[in-house]
């Protein structure tokens, strides 16, 4: 058998395995059963893909969405790797041609949908294959509890009773305690052996601010700081999506909206346009982008929290998969933690399932007022440690100061209780006030003890003091009407028992005038320099050529790691070029004349190497042709069509 660490570096373009892809690798290799935790962007799909070309017959891969299939197989292809997918996108003669093709062994990897795979007549053309292993992708969609649950993973159990000695490698990215052990229930691992890798992103940036104008703010977010990047932003309905997204096109931004309510043909073009151009915005549902894997977004934005610190880490994991610096950003109010506390209580969920989600609200409205580094929060969910403040979190880059608010926290509970614990924020701030507002004359609320009691907090402390004492349940919040109410959780705080610390809301930035001029804050490596950012853009646009010419997103030509680490390395010939990493054989050979060429242009001073190398596809001026090898037709029917299986879509309500 070839060995792993070969196949990595011939195949791949890679020197080593990171963290513990070697003993993954190694295990199934061996023939053994394993539940691989490993954060977005670690390299889990190795894990599988190495093992399955080094033993013996092919790999069944089960991944649950259409377009996470192509996109993979899509970059299996351009390694030279034998790989497909069989599943509903393609003609009835297509799949069964290449079913048999999967029988005579002349793929190295298969990718299915569980309910494909699981079909008697798949099952017993299985049964005539020799299989290398079982990859199960996505694995948290087997739990329940998960944040992504889907019913058809339940069937995977039937492999460990039907193929009981091929291996089986469960995989995901998140997963805390409770959707781990359900994982391992389900799917029969009880002997498998678990690896946890470790969750740390590094090279994401988390931060989170207070709403004041959200819309204003992301647009500013992305004009300051990732001007023409790939970003994802989310919303929590179908309407913020829609506006969002006209919003920052107004503003002259790229943007498209995503969301179940569009027509199914520009769901599919919108997706398709965000895998293949540069620097274009979706704005989507909440359940957006797990069948994508492109690598070079560099910030994912919520203008509304999700509704579990899980789920908060998958989306954000969509961000900077290539290792390169980039940006989780939330907006966040006080609106949407009775929003997020209402969506548990009036959902349709048993009681047990509705207590683990308050319990799961309530760690992610601790995350998003919390005074700790945000990284050590976002760890510890997962049952992992950071012996020390990241560095790279808004709350480690300006530390948060804390303040005792036991005092204003007890006028403010005795208001709502001679008000009758019926009245929102702004009524019980106008009350602590002293303001005689038409309603609090109306309402003789000017008579009471509590009038005119808070005067020494500005309205803007009091709403953060409301805030951070409903996102700790201190209070309650009516669904129907907003008024604020006291809980058990009130009373010993009303009187006395316990003291309350918050975090001190900081002063708002101060806003840009009109016309001033803003500071694009770069996310290019400390590494790379003027000199080199030139080059990079200009191998970014010879990769767009060429993804044009191919009809596939540019990624997979090369990510952006790659290209830094060409602009960086200058290699002069073919043999310097295989040294990059993420360049493998197959690259190396497809590829690697015409990305010479641009190199070569600038290390020369080449001014028409320099200008041919920045042409992209112009009908109005002709088109840069770079020689390269044709694709083989029988690989054509692995087009780059975006067709989710399932629609991206949080379960129904009505909030939609």
């Amino acid at each position: 058998m070839p060995h792993p660490l070969d196949i990595l570096k011939t195949v791949f373009g890679y020197d080593a395995f990171r963290d513990a892809q070697a003993e993954i690798v190694d295990h199934m290799v061996g023939g053994g059963d394993a539940l691989v935790l490993m954060p977005t962007g670690g390299g889990k799909s190795l894990c599988y893909q190495i093992p399955a070309l080094v033993r013996p017959g092919t790999a069944l891969v089960v991944s649950p969405l259409i377009a996470l299939m192509k996109d993979q197989v899509g970059a299996l292809l351009e390694y030279g790797v034998r790989a497909t997918y069989i599943n509903s996108s393609l003609p009835s003669g297509v799949a069964a041609e290449l079913e048999e093709q999967m029988m005579a062994g002349e793929f190295e990897l298969v990718y299915v949908a569980p309910e494909r795979l699981m079909t008697e007549r798949f099952m017993q053309r299985l049964a005539q294959t020799q299989l290398a292993l079982f990859a199960i992708d996505e694995a948290h969609c087997v739990s329940q509890w998960g944040h992504d649950f889907r019913p058809e993973y339940l069937q995977l159990s039937a492999l460990a009773k039907r193929f009981p000695q091929i291996p089986r490698i469960a995989l995901t990215a998140t997963a805390d305690v409770p959707t781990r052990k359900d994982i391992i229930e389900r799917l029969q691992l009880e002997k498998a052996r678990v690896f946890i890798s470790g969750f740390d992103r590094p090279n994401i940036r988390y931060r989170v601010v207070l709403k004041d104008n959200p819309r204003r703010q992301l647009t500013e977010l992305i004009q300051e700081e990732h001007a023409d990047e790939a970003a994802i932003v989310y919303c929590m309905t179908r309407k913020r999506v829609e506006e969002t997204a006209a919003h920052l096109e107004a503003a002259g931004l790229k943007a498209v909206p995503y969301h179940a309510g569009l027509d199914a043909r520009v769901r599919h073009k919108h997706q398709d346009r965000f895998l293949r151009e540069e620097g274009l915005i979706v704005v989507a549902t909440l359940a957006f982008g797990m069948g994508i894997d492109k690598p070079d977004v560099r910030l994912v934005a919520h203008l509304d929290p999700p509704r579990s610190l899980e789920a908060y880490y998958q989306e954000t994991g969509r961000a900077g998969r290539d290792g390169l610096p980039a940006q989780a950003w939330m907006c966040y109010s006080a609106a949407d933690v009775a929003m997020l506390r209402g969506m548990v209580d009036s959902g349709d969920a048993p009681e047990e399932q509705k207590r683990i989600e308050r319990q799961r609200l309530g760690t992610l409205l601790d995350y998003c007022e919390t005074t700790q580094c945000r990284r050590q929060v976002l760890l510890r969910y997962f049952g992992e440690e950071l012996a020390q403040r990241c560095g790279n979190c808004d709350t480690c880059l300006k530390p948060v100061e804390t303040w005792d608010v036991t005092v204003p926290a007890q006028k403010l509970m005795s208001c709502i209780v001679r008000t009758g614990q019926r009245f929102g924020a702004a009524h019980l701030v106008s009350v602590l006030l002293g303001e005689a507002t038409d309603r609090v004359v109306e309402l003789k609320h000017d008579r009471l003890s509590t009038f005119g009691i808070g005067g020494e907090l500005s309205p803007t402390q009091w709403r953060s003091v409301i805030r951070q004492l409903t996102a700790a349940g201190l209070l309650d919040v009516d669904q129907q009407y907003g008024g604020l109410r006291l809980n058990e959780a009130s009373q010993p705080v009303l009187r006395g028992e316990c003291a309350v610390m918050q975090r001190q809301d900081p002063d708002p930035p101060a806003r840009k005038r009109r016309g001033e001029k803003k500071t694009r804050t770069s996310t290019a490596p400390a590494s790379v320099g003027a000199g080199d950012e030139k080059l990079f853009q200009a191998l970014k646009s010879r990769r767009l050529i060429l993804s044009r010419e191919q009809g596939v997103p540019p990624y997979v030509i090369f990510h952006d790691s790659t290209l830094r680490d060409m602009a960086t390395r200058r290699p002069s010939d073919l043999a310097a070029m295989g040294q990059v990493s993420g360049v493998g054989a197959a690259k190396l050979k497809r590829y690697g004349e015409t990305f010479l060429e641009v190199i070569a242009g600038y290390a020369g001073g080449d001014a028409a190497a320099k200008k041919q190398s920045n042409r992209v596809d112009d009908p109005a001026r002709g088109s840069a042709k770079p020689s390269r090898p044709k694709r083989d037709p029988a690989d054509m029917h692995l087009e780059f069509v975006v067709e989710p299986f399932y629609d991206d879509e949080p379960p129904p309500g009505d909030f939609f």
